[in-house]
């Protein structure tokens, strides 16, 4: 995911502060498959909280993974765009059993287009794509693996408003949930996204109760999160804000905010 600060002024959710950082690690500290991973001889990669990272480069070795202290990854259940090569898009039968292997979990996202890619935003293409991308998607993330009730995160990788979200992307929702239901249905979006696609229905609820499967991104969100969110990107990889180096790339970190964020091992 690539996508850049806002400031929206939102007053139904909350800044993040110690004392939440300090409550998700506690909540996260009973998560089943992600505490273990990060306890099992692996540093801690975050005070706050367990962490996943994303990426799209390459594959980065399992090893290499846990070195640096994450739990697990979010990875792509779609191909790469027009003109680009990446070597994490799709993820893999082969490496998605190396990954588990070594007690490191897994939860899938979606994304194709992008804005101003060779591609454009999947959400731009309304219902038929939704049910278009929902087909790729589900037939990716089974050829690899992933776990029968595990959803998986669409990508909203826009500061987009509320005309838009009714007229274009609420649409291209209710299209992927026609074909995997709402509750194999995620977001990946700032806060606003999260929030609207919680109040239209169209994504399904995480095992953690008041949580949903909404992956939150710092960008377009002011420095506010979404109580109902189960990640929170936290770092994003951008040329003048480089993220960490993992595998010999840079890696975009999430943290953990529930105990059920979608991972394979919890939803087979």
């Amino acid at each position: 995911m690539r996508a850049t600060p806002g400031n929206p002024d939102l007053p139904s959710a909350r800044g993040i502060s110690r004392r939440d950082a300090l409550r998700y690690a506690t909540a996260a500290s009973a998560l089943a498959g992600l505490g273990a991973a990060v306890g099992a001889g692996a540093p801690a990669a975050s005070a706050a909280a367990p962490t996943l990272i994303d990426y799209a480069m390459k594959q980065i070795p399992a090893q290499d993974i846990r070195a640096a202290g994450h739990a697990g990854v979010i990875n792509y259940v779609s191909t790469s765009r027009p003109g680009s090569s990446f070597g994490a898009k799709p993820i893999t039968l082969p490496y998605a059993q190396a990954l588990t292997t070594a007690g490191l979990v897994i939860v899938s996202n979606y994304q194709y287009g992008k804005p101003g890619g060779t591609a454009p935003s999947d959400f731009t293409r309304g219902y038929p794509g939704g049910v278009a991308d929902a087909r790729t998607g589900w037939q990716l993330h089974t050829a690899a693996g992933g776990g029968q009730s595990a959803p998986i995160y669409f990508s909203v990788d826009d500061d987009v408003d509320r005309h838009t979200w009714d007229t274009v992307v609420l649409p291209w929702f209710r299209g992927i949930n026609s074909v995997i239901g709402v509750q194999r249905t995620g977001i990946y979006g700032g806060i606003r996204p999260c929030q609207w696609a919680t109040a239209d229905g169209v994504i399904g609820r995480s095992g953690t109760p008041g949580k949903v499967w909404a992956w939150q991104t710092r960008s377009w969100s002011g420095g506010q999160i979404f109580p109902g969110a189960t990640l929170y990107q936290r770092i994003i990889d951008t040329a003048s804000n480089p993220g960490p180096i993992v595998g010999g790339i840079r890696v975009d970190v999430n943290d953990v905010l529930a105990q059920d964020v979608g991972q394979w091992n919890l939803h087979p």
